[in-house]
């Protein structure tokens, strides 16, 4: 598989195998990651990584908290901005509409729609649970850095038959994950990973979101001088 086919056909796969992974793949794919771009070449990721008996606590963990009220944490960082104006908040929503039609969910069904969002505390049954934290003294900059590990880190397990899923949702219970992955004071939870082989029997992977083409977000200068 080369660049071009792993990006093509890389989505955010929720619904997956449990075929256990080897750890050497998980740690070979995170090794060739971090050839990734990095500002001064700070590296500033910070990778735990999940599975067997650590896995199913903190699944667990996170479903009694879940069914006990499931409040958030104090928010770490805004998800989303406040405001989202057109065409932004647009793809969000029609996000939003593709998924839950895939699932059979309607929109005034609210209490499916949270039940099936809770599933992101399950890593969607994948066997492995990557978190991705960063050091509290880094800024914007380095945070864009996280995501070009992260996006390079998705194309490797492509590239190896693996699916995916990064879930910032997981940034809004970091006291829960903490309580398993006991991170250092100074590091700040900004997402999760799910990692496993696609469950192609699953409704929610049978949708690709949509792209806007080239020209609603491209500009090019200087061709027509030619």
């Amino acid at each position: 598989m080369n660049v071009t086919e792993a990006m093509v056909s890389r989505r955010s796969v929720r619904g997956f195998l449990d075929t256990p992974l080897d750890r050497a793949v998980i740690e070979e794919v995170l090794e060739i990651a971090s050839r990734a771009p990095s500002g001064g070449n700070l590296q500033p990721w910070r990778i735990v990584a999940l599975t067997g008996a650590p896995l199913r606590h903190l699944t667990k963990r996170m479903s009694e908290r879940l069914e006990t009220g499931g409040e958030p944490d104090e928010s770490l960082f805004p998800i989303y901005p406040a405001q989202v104006s057109s065409p932004y908040r647009d793809h969000r929503f029609r996000n939003a509409e593709q998924l839950y039609g895939a699932v059979g969910i309607p929109r005034q069904d609210k209490a499916a729609r949270r039940a099936w969002f809770a599933r992101n505390y399950q890593f969607f049954g994948a066997p492995v649970g990557l978190f991705c934290y960063v050091d509290q003294q880094m800024g914007s900059a380095q945070w864009s850095d996280l995501g070009m590990y992260l996006q390079s880190v998705m194309l490797l397990l492509q590239e190896r038959g693996l699916g995916s899923c990064a879930q910032e949702a997981w940034s809004a219970y970091h006291r829960t994950v903490a309580e398993i992955v006991d991170p250092p004071p100074e590091w700040m939870l900004f997402c999760g990973l799910a990692v496993g082989y696609e469950d192609r029997d699953e409704p929610a992977n049978n949708y690709r979101t949509e792209r806007a083409p080239l020209g609603d977000f491209a500009s090019f200068l200087g061709w027509d001088e030619n």
